[in-house]
């Protein structure tokens, strides 16, 4: 469980809820195309715009080589649930899906279930998943983060199998750490992502969870990138405020690319 999966690190940009008009938001494409090209051998690159913007985004991107994802999705294809986006409506425009984000638990009561629901269904419709676990500050202080973490992962993929492997990607994400300026220690960080790596093989077999790849998330920077992607266990990044400066989240990439590189 200690070497890394096949294939290419992920490098993952988290707009949220900006920028609040498309023209900002097409220069932020433009501004990351050229980097994300140009280290495309090395990292797969990702963005996650608002719904809004992703039919725009989309074109930008045609043939670029860089993913598009959503921040979210529903856990059924259609009917009667007003507001929601379900994963076949995704699917013409996007590779990728976040889901069980904290803030989405935070603000808007979502529940391990709820997180499961939406990976199996992102699953079937051959989206990939970047699954979000990780605690609170109450938990870190309290010393049950593994505990928390564990029920997590494990509630997450319970609809889900080996086969299901190489389009899953599960992000550590301590709570406490997103947005606040804080980031996780690297030997906090690894602890972690060790366990999950452990969990996921209970879960879905041990030659299907080398595949699976595991991202740290929570106040990533340019100038804190290197010490969590030298980590053995960390397959990439999950990028929340520094994806909104083009030039920071290009040096997120080639400091990645640059790590993985010389591995």
């Amino acid at each position: 469980m200690g070497s890394r999966p096949p294939g290419m690190p992920l490098v993952a940009a988290n707009w949220k809820m900006n920028p609040t008009n498309i023209d900002d938001a097409l220069d932020l494409v433009r501004g990351v195309m050229s980097v994300a090209r140009g280290q495309a051998d090395k990292v797969e690159v990702a963005l996650f715009p608002p719904f809004l913007w992703l039919t725009a985004v989309s074109e930008v991107l045609f043939e670029s080589g860089v993913k598009l994802g959503a921040q979210d999705t529903f856990w059924e294809m259609s009917g009667a649930f007003t507001g929601e986006i379900s994963p076949a409506m995704l699917k013409p425009l996007c590779q990728w899906v976040i889901v069980g984000h904290s803030e989405r638990r935070l603000f808007v009561g979502e529940t391990d279930e709820m997180v499961a629901k939406k990976t199996a269904a992102a699953l079937s419709c051959e989206l990939s998943v970047i699954m979000c676990v990780g605690e609170l500050a109450d938990h870190y202080d309290a010393g049950t983060s593994d505990q928390v973490v564990s029920a997590q992962v494990k509630a997450g993929l319970a609809s889900c199998s080996a086969d299901d492997s190489a389009r899953l990607v599960i992000a550590y994400e301590p709570v406490w750490a997103i947005g606040s300026g804080k980031n996780a220690d690297p030997e906090h960080a690894y602890k972690t992502m060790r366990l999950i790596r452990k969990i996921v093989g209970e879960m879905i077999g041990a030659g299907a969870a080398r595949k699976v790849r595991i991202l740290y998330g929570g106040s990533v920077k340019a100038d804190n990138v290197q010490q969590y992607v030298e980590l053995p266990l960390c397959d990439g990044v999950l990028v929340g405020g520094a994806s909104l400066v083009a030039d920071e989240f290009a040096h997120i990439v080639k400091v990645t690319a640059e790590v993985y590189g010389h591995r």
